[in-house]
């Protein structure tokens, strides 16, 4: 059976740097976003970041990856029901680091307009996955 990672925690709390070392292909919607329309957020394009990401994941089993990880950060249950069905076992992988942590990191990496988006959603962070 083929497994799907997904990843769950705040922007900075490590989901990334952990994804890139387990040895498995990763989608990012960070990526896809950057490829698609060169920039890190725009609202309007967001069903088709979506739609992007579903199809790589499933190219990516079709090609014969048996894992596949998904490193967004699935936030709360719709995010990540959506990805409840399928050929798959679908697992997590929650980074519960804390919110001053993740702030302290996006201001060490240059990164202060993710402070905003930090604080908002850690007020929504589901953890208990």
């Amino acid at each position: 059976m083929n497994k799907l990672i997904l990843t769950v925690g705040l922007p900075r709390s490590g989901k990334s740097t952990w994804a890139l070392k387990q040895g498995h292909p990763v989608v990012n919607r960070d990526a896809i976003r950057l490829a698609l329309h060169g920039q890190a957020y725009i609202q309007s394009a967001e069903d088709m970041v979506s739609a992007i990401e579903m199809y790589m994941v499933k190219s990516l089993f079709l090609a014969g990856h048996t894992t596949v990880i998904v490193d967004s950060t699935h936030l709360n249950q719709t995010y990540v029901d959506r990805w409840n069905y399928g050929n798959w076992d679908l697992q997590t992988r929650v980074f519960d680091a804390d919110r001053d942590v993740c702030i302290e990191r996006a201001k060490a990496d240059g990164r202060l307009d993710l402070i905003p988006s930090i604080e908002r959603m850690a007020e929504n962070l589901l953890t208990d996955l």
